[in-house]
């Protein structure tokens, strides 16, 4: 058995996979933003007491780790949405879980291999992994294989600029295709124009969106498709160049934005088809959700 763990901006996500990348059991905690403080010392714990638990009912050989942001084969170099750098997480857990070799790649590209194996790019050899959270990572399989950047793992879509001088990221630059594009983005921009609060989850806006229209509504319809519009044309900008670039056969989508799929999907492919985006006009786009959904940067990480 095998431990996979996917440390992403709001959550960490811990369970134990069988060899044909089925999760047996497993465990989440919300990461909260009085936690940011002391994120290094709380996902440390966690992790440490959840393999102690798991460890003691099966027989565990790896603990992989998937990690937002850009990582080499022992530290977190860089993860903005965590607030973490130059953090040697495997040496650290090393020291306190021994004989279980830890390995660490970024989510983005956890989540890729996962559906590679298991889901929708199974049998695709060129194609694209999106995921879309409280950031927006990427993944590229070119030839059936990962496509490799070198001592970084590159391919930070969520950090191509899509909109000059635009929205300060949390990177430090500005007008970044994740403060527009995210699942986070999102959220945040349906909460104002409903005036809700900054506590209403997305699950909560999920069922907002799929309610009927009431009547004495108007006003809040019209802030509501102005924040989905401009949330698909963005995303339309980011995935229209990434198509362009790569020319994938098929272009598959995880994160959270998996359980708004309903609402997005079908709207997105067709905008960005008859969109100014794309260079190579087309009749069609092969766009996806990822089989695995939510789970898909555990179980790949059981298998870096």
């Amino acid at each position: 058995m095998k431990i996979g763990i996917d440390l992403g901006g709001s959550h960490v996500a811990i369970g134990v996979i069988n060899s044909f990348g089925i999760i047996l059991e497993k465990d989440e905690r919300r990461i909260l933003e009085e936690d940011k403080n002391n994120i290094c010392q709380i996902i440390e714990d966690y992790i440490y007491k959840k393999v102690k638990e798991f460890s003691s009912k099966y027989s565990i050989t790896l603990i992989g780790i998937a990690i937002p942001g850009t990582v080499d084969n022992k530290n977190i170099i860089k993860s903005v949405n965590l607030g973490i750098e130059n953090y040697g997480i495997v040496e650290k857990l090393s020291k306190r879980i021994e004989d279980i070799p830890i390995k660490i790649m970024n989510d983005a590209k956890c989540a890729a291999l996962a559906e590679k194996e298991y889901g929708q790019l199974k049998q695709i050899s060129r194609g694209i992994f999106i995921s879309l959270g409280t950031g927006i990572g990427g993944a590229v399989i070119i030839n059936n294989q990962l496509l490799d950047a070198g001592s970084l793992p590159g391919i930070e879509i969520g950090h191509m600029v899509i909109k000059k001088d635009g929205l300060k990221c949390n990177c430090g630059n500005r007008g970044c295709f994740e403060r527009y594009a995210s699942m986070k983005a999102l959220k945040i921009n349906l909460r104002r124009a409903l005036n809700l609060s900054e506590s209403t989850s997305g699950k909560e806006l999920l069922q907002y969106l799929k309610l009927p229209i009431k009547p004495g509504t108007d006003g809040n319809i019209s802030k509501v498709s102005k924040v989905i519009d401009d949330f698909i044309d963005y995303l339309c900008i980011g995935i229209g160049n990434m198509v362009n670039i790569f020319e994938p056969e098929e272009i598959v989508i995880g994160g959270s934005f998996v359980y708004f799929e309903d609402i997005f999907l079908d709207n997105l492919k067709q905008r960005i088809i008859n969109g100014p985006y794309l260079f190579n006009k087309r009749k069609d786009l092969v766009i996806k959700t990822a089989t695995l959904g939510n789970d898909a940067g555990i179980i790949g990480a059981s298998l870096v």
